[in-house]
């Protein structure tokens, strides 16, 4: 069995409020998808990272490959106009076999813990999938337009974050069925959930946060500087 990482890049962060995408912006001298790429590269559960992202930082990426010596970054290909076009790019790029490990991670989630990683490509492998997730912590409420507010259970609730791991097979079934239908999802976990099979959630941490306005920038700089 190989496990393959695919850190769809191809975002253009108009939230970050930058014109650069926030993957590529620096903190502390390293651009930001190096931290989640030295994740991956050091994890000897990875033996392969594909890279989907805009043409226009193919050479940025080759170089951070080259500076940092990050060998098992394989392809970096051309991403699609949505997160999940990027991903099934990716997907039809690689020589898999169906029981493959296929993990899925935003390039701006650069604070994964090592160790949910690693087990979450365990579980994965026992239970053919492991999707990261944390409890809702706060009150949640779900307005619609001439309605009263529903106050959620949050016990109930969960914020789903990334690594997504599945096995290919499964993965590959679920993009095709989406692209066959139409159907465009959030995410990897949205998919497979819509072809019937049951979701293996294992337990994540608000570290892993994705960075996608202006403060979250600010709050992993300062992270980051206590670490230094």
């Amino acid at each position: 069995m190989r496990t393959f990482a695919i850190i769809p890049s191809g975002g253009k962060g108009k939230r970050i409020g930058s014109d650069t995408p926030k993957q590529y912006l620096k903190i502390h001298g390293e651009y930001l998808i190096t931290y989640t790429l030295r994740l991956f590269h050091n994890c000897k559960k990875i033996d392969e990272i594909i890279i989907p992202a805009e043409p226009e930082y193919f050479d940025l990426l080759e170089k951070i490959k080259k500076e940092n010596r990050f060998s098992k970054i394989t392809k970096i290909l051309s991403g699609g106009s949505a997160r999940q076009e990027s991903v099934y790019n990716a997907l039809k790029s690689i020589k898999a076999d169906e029981n493959d490990l296929i993990a899925v991670h935003d390039a701006a989630r650069p604070l994964l813990d090592k160790k949910i990683l690693s087990d979450a490509l365990n579980s994965a492998e026992k239970f053919d999938n492991a999707v990261t997730a944390i409890k809702a912590r706060d009150t949640i409420v779900k307005r619609l337009s001439d309605s009263p507010i529903e106050y959620l259970d949050r016990e109930h609730l969960y914020y789903v974050q990334t690594p997504q791991i599945f096995k290919y097979k499964i993965l590959l079934a679920a993009f095709e069925k989406a692209l066959s239908e139409n159907f465009v999802g959030t995410d990897e976990s949205t998919l497979v959930n819509r072809t019937g099979k049951r979701i293996n959630f294992i337990e994540g941490n608000y570290k892993n946060f994705k960075v996608t306005n202006p403060e979250d920038l600010e709050f992993l700089k300062h992270l980051f500087s206590k670490d230094c």
